[in-house]
């Protein structure tokens, strides 16, 4: 096996080379680069690809026209002045060959990415018939990356941009097209939407390789992967063992007409796996840089709930490894909070905190979903409103629009004799009970950490919390479960207040990292 294996590869190594050679031979744009691209407006142009080593190469855009030489990778780049909104323009690319782009826009471009509540589609949301029917947005572009995992950053993927309409909105993102449909239509400017996703996948393959090895918190995952890495060519002479044996095994089970064992299981092949460390990154965002966009949106955290504490320090070094990487600045990062679901676990809230914490990142904003999830589907087919939320934060920080984004967001505490009183940011119009007079989805506890159902009610700008079993209260805690379906504040604008806890005391996450 051993030489059949070495000889599959020196036949991959000739082929690749080959490509790479063919691939020189003409100037090449990066996918990126495409008929019905958007640029993004108000920043640096960056504009790259391949052709034959030393080649000129000369990009024009509208009035602007730049020329480079390839180096002796085959590499070129060119970086155009800023434009403002605007188009169709023509993009025109030429060097030993010459290639025109048609349709090209200049708007706002954002990154979608995350796991399987970013990938789910608007044809498995609601109102799928009526949604698809109405998708024609022909400002809107969609750039769908496909799903791979590598162990070294990649300079491409093979995708390419396409106009928004009823035959190409079915499969996309449902997250990103209602958050682009939402921003379009009230900004009034093309939109560009690059969804990069893949369900079940944790963040730590998400980030960069540096970053992630220089997170002391993250050693572990890290040095894991390395192991997985490193025993699967062990993995594969098993499995040539084992199947040599099952082999045997089987012709003489047949020849005794006995059932045939179950043959050996093909080890998953790490090299490729999209929990690989930094593996998604490399092929999936990496390629992306250094393509101007405004920011980024994010849906994930189902894979890491049960490493709450260490998706606290995780998710920012994460976000933090793209901005680095990208060289744009902290530009906006935009995630969604966990719904609400019944996993089983009960770390979800652990999750959802160290999602909040997150906010301490400069440019960041958060859409809590806990009202719009479903208790048995981790899958909640209310994309919509979750579209529209993160486009409320984009439109508020991002676009200078005076509206109220955030339901109420948990500020301080303050004992008063039996009671608590507590403050909140993002009050809107003033706080409201959804559903009825009766506030819902509070606990609290007094210095043996024992908490009960409290009662609550507003007052003014405060939450007022008490319980008869508590005489001397120290903590308060709100919509503290896996689904917190029955947690009801709200602000007057109908969104939602985040789940919170006033203490600090270990959690159930706290020795998994």
């Amino acid at each position: 096996m051993k030489s059949r294996t070495a000889l599959q590869m020196l036949s991959v190594m000739f082929a690749f080379a080959f490509c790479l050679t063919a691939s020189y031979a003409d100037v090449k744009p990066n996918a990126l680069f495409s008929d019905h691209m958007v640029l993004q407006q108000g920043k640096t142009i960056h504009v790259w690809g391949t052709a034959n080593p030393g080649e000129k190469v000369t990009v024009q855009l509208d009035r602007q026209k730049k020329s480079t030489k390839t180096g002796d990778n085959g590499e070129w780049k060119v970086a155009l002045k800023k434009m403002t909104v605007g188009g169709p323009y023509e993009l025109t690319i030429s060097g030993d060959n010459t290639i025109t782009y048609n349709n090209v826009m200049l708007g706002e471009v954002w990154v979608c990415s995350g796991q399987s509540n970013m990938q789910w589609t608007v044809s498995n949301s609601n109102n799928p018939d009526y949604e698809i029917k109405m998708a024609n947005y022909p400002n809107i572009r969609l750039f769908y990356v496909p799903r791979v995992s590598t162990g070294e950053p990649q300079k491409n993927v093979n995708a390419k941009w396409e106009v928004c309409n009823p035959s190409t909105i079915p499969g996309f993102s449902a997250v990103a097209y209602f958050f682009g449909r939402e921003l379009n239509t009230r900004l009034n400017v093309p939109i560009g939407l690059i969804h990069t996703s893949w369900g079940g996948t944790p963040a730590e393959a998400w980030t960069r390789q540096q970053e992630l090895e220089d997170l002391p918190i993250a050693s572990k995952i890290v040095e894991d992967g390395k192991n997985k890495l490193a025993n699967y060519p062990n993995q594969l002479e098993k499995l040539e063992q084992d199947y040599l044996d099952w082999k045997e095994r089987a012709q003489l089970a047949e020849y005794k007409g006995d059932p045939v064992p179950e043959a050996p299981r093909i080890p998953d092949d790490f090299r490729r796996h999209p929990w690989r460390p930094s593996g998604l990154y490399n092929a999936m965002i990496a390629p992306l840089i250094p393509f101007g966009i405004q920011g980024a949106i994010w849906y994930q955290g189902e894979s890491n709930a049960g490493r709450a504490y260490q998706y606290r320090e995780l998710f920012p070094t994460m976000i933090q490894s793209w901005r680095n990487a990208w060289d744009q600045g902290d530009f906006p990062f935009y995630f969604v909070q966990l719904a609400n679901f019944k996993p089983g676990g009960g770390n979800w809230p652990e999750l959802r905190e160290a999602q909040t914490m997150t906010l301490s990142l400069p440019n960041t904003g958060m859409a809590v979903t806990t009202d719009i999830g479903n208790p048995v589907d981790i899958h909640p087919r209310n994309k919509q409103d979750v579209g529209k939320r993160l486009a409320l934060v984009a439109l508020a920080q991002d676009y200078g629009h005076d509206i109220v984004y955030s339901g109420p967001m948990y500020k301080a505490m303050e004992v008063k004799g039996n009671s608590v009183a507590l403050s909140f940011d993002h009050l809107g119009s003033g706080m409201v009970t959804l559903g009825g007079d009766t506030l819902n989805g509070f606990i609290i506890a007094g210095s043996d950490k024992e908490f009960h159902p409290a009662s609550a009610k507003i007052e003014g700008d405060k939450v007022i919390v008490s319980s008869d079993a508590v005489s001397s209260p120290v903590a308060v805690r709100y919509a503290w479960t896996d689904n917190p379906e029955e947690a009801n504040l709200f602000n007057k604008e109908g969104l939602p207040a985040s789940s919170f806890r006033t203490d600090e005391w270990p959690g159930q996450t706290v020795d998994n990292r």
